[in-house]
């Protein structure tokens, strides 16, 4: 029960909601305050154990603009019960007569979907990633190519393009097995073929260290006092211009982790420099082992 404001009790009293009627009742004089409202909570929960084929939903997904009809279209449903009779029944001909046209657009979007669900993706990433296949679909010239790999490429340019990159072997790793070489070309078709069509090149965003440091930190289980320092060290690196990119975050994960090695001797000799002051001192620093 709640508190509202009961006109004829001049003070907030309990109500009580009559579902089945929609009212709303005040529990001391028994006035109706508010009548057939609208309740707009769930008919029914559905549990994943429990679903198997008796989905009870109503409607379909939300609508789409990538899509002919915009996602509307009506699908005919095989009945519970039903043998595989039904595709050369009445109702079965119709659906196949009525085939959607976008049927590979949507299965392109679901693989789409999944791949960005495993990798833990935001919704924008994922639509940029959508539209992006959809551009190259209407051009009709990725027939004959990796399916697999035309779409991580998709969504490795969409990561970029949003500004949440992953690198090329995060994508691998769920594209239904896509190599990096074959992710590689495709992504290279896909750019070209966007700027044939835009008429300009496309805009794929600046990848900086710190965008992949904080992930590659967390997978190793550093503190957040190291993390803060190897961030700091990471601007530091990009501000002497010392390393670049993905090879600065591997280093300064490298220096509190022992983890990655390769051209640490290149950041050796500036460590005083890069390493801020108040997570170690020179002393400490001087332990570090020589290249």
């Amino acid at each position: 029960m709640a508190d509202a404001y009961c006109s004829d009790c001049k003070r907030n009293t309990e109500v009580v909601f009559d579902h089945s009627a929609g009212d709303t009742v005040c529990s001391e004089c028994g006035l109706v305050l508010e009548s057939h409202s609208i309740d707009e909570t769930s008919e029914w929960r559905t549990f994943a154990n429990e679903s198997g084929d008796n989905d009870p939903v109503r409607v379909g997904g939300p609508t789409n603009p990538l899509l002919t009809d915009g996602g509307l279209s009506t699908v005919i449903s095989k009945p519970n019960g039903v043998t595989s009779d039904f595709l050369s029944s009445s109702l079965g001909r119709w659906q196949n007569r009525g085939s959607n046209p976008d049927r590979s657009l949507i299965l392109a979007f679901k693989t789409i979907a999944t791949m960005s669900d495993r990798l833990g993706l935001v919704a924008t990433i994922k639509d940029r990633a959508n539209e992006i296949y959809k551009k190259v679909e209407d051009q009709k010239s990725s027939r004959g190519r990796n399916q697999d790999a035309i779409l991580a490429a998709c969504l490795y340019i969409a990561c970029r393009q949003e500004d949440k990159p992953r690198t090329v072997k995060e994508i691998c790793s769920v594209a239904n097995g896509a190599t990096k070489k074959e992710i590689g070309r495709a992504k290279e078709y896909i750019v070209k073929q966007l700027e044939l069509e835009m008429g300009q090149s496309v805009e794929m965003g600046t990848i900086h260290a710190g965008d992949f440091m904080r992930r590659f930190c967390s997978n190793l289980g550093m503190t957040n006092q190291a993390v803060k320092a190897a961030q700091e060290a990471v601007h530091k690196s990009e501000e002497f211009d010392i390393r670049d990119g993905l090879t600065v975050a591997m280093q300064r994960v490298y220096i509190h982790e022992g983890t990655i090695r390769n051209s640490y001797k290149d950041l050796y000799p500036h460590l005083s420099k890069i390493i801020p002051g108040w997570y170690a001192q020179e002393e400490d620093l001087k332990n570090l082992c020589s290249p």
